[in-house]
């Protein structure tokens, strides 16, 4: 297989939590459009519809289709998914996490604020990566926008409902508030479709909301590696994972998370 990525994209992501990957996912870009115009019509229980007060559009989120999705596994199995966050995490072996859909409709005016993925999930380590893949151009303004160098503070942020900004969790010492983000280099790109921008689970991410006349569709699939386990959150997660039945340190079991890579 040709060479993917190179060691200065592996170097970006290790220092900056994010770096974008030009191109690298273009042939599948038609496979995942025939998924997510099917996810767009057929949302899973879980989905979460956002609206924002003056705005007709609406903003959609769904966790955790691949399995009833053939387009979403296909490319999770068959795609150079796993060796790029392989080289990406520095990881001998890549688990599958889960996979996310965002639809946004023209001018659905709801944005994504800034947040950390991590303190939402069941799960901790370093060995993270999540692609972020619009199915469509995507201007600047409109992309993903990330904290360079956020994965690296010694907290997690503390994680809040984005529909009333309540916190997730009880407050305590193990999280931080969100810090200013005029401290950071912010890290945005204009992308096209095959693009993708790869970030740590912990690099502080956001976008702005679309006011475009289009709509905008983005998959995002979260891969771990090898120092990454199970961890008991002191309430719901999100994605949730009810009957998981994991002990904290355990391996993410094998039958939900499928290992895609073991070298």
């Amino acid at each position: 297989m040709a060479i993917l990525i190179n060691q200065s994209d592996i170097q970006s992501f290790k220092k900056d939590g994010v770096v974008l990957l030009r191109g690298i996912f273009s042939e599948w870009i038609d496979i995942l459009i025939q998924g997510a115009e099917f996810h767009i019509q057929n949302p899973s229980e879980r989905a979460l519809i956002h609206h924002k007060k003056n705005f007709q559009g609406q903003f959609l989120e769904d966790f955790c289709n691949w399995k009833r999705i053939p387009e979403y596994s296909d490319f999770i199995f068959n795609s150079p998914l796993a060796s790029i966050a392989s080289s990406l995490t520095e990881s001998k072996s890549v688990q599958f996490f889960h996979d996310h859909f965002f639809y946004k409709d023209a001018n659905s005016g709801v944005p994504t604020p800034w947040h950390q993925d991590m303190p939402y999930y069941c799960v901790s380590g370093h060995q993270t990566v999540s692609f972020w893949m619009p199915l469509e151009s995507r201007d600047k303004n409109v992309s993903l926008r990330s904290l360079a160098g956020s994965h690296l503070l010694k907290k997690e942020i503390r994680p809040t409902s984005w529909s009333n900004n309540e916190s997730f969790y009880e407050d305590s010492e193990a999280f931080m508030d969100l810090p200013d983000s005029d401290d950071y280099e912010i890290k945005e790109w204009r992308t096209q479709p095959g693009d993708v921008i790869a970030f740590n689970f912990k690099t502080i991410h956001g976008a702005n909301a679309n006011l475009n006349d289009k709509i905008s569709r983005t998959l995002s699939f979260r891969l771990i590696g090898d120092d990454v386990v199970f961890r008991d959150r002191p309430g719901r997660t999100s994605p949730s994972f009810p009957d998981i039945n994991q002990k904290n340190g355990e391996r993410l079991r094998e039958d939900w998370f499928p290992t895609l890579l073991n070298s």
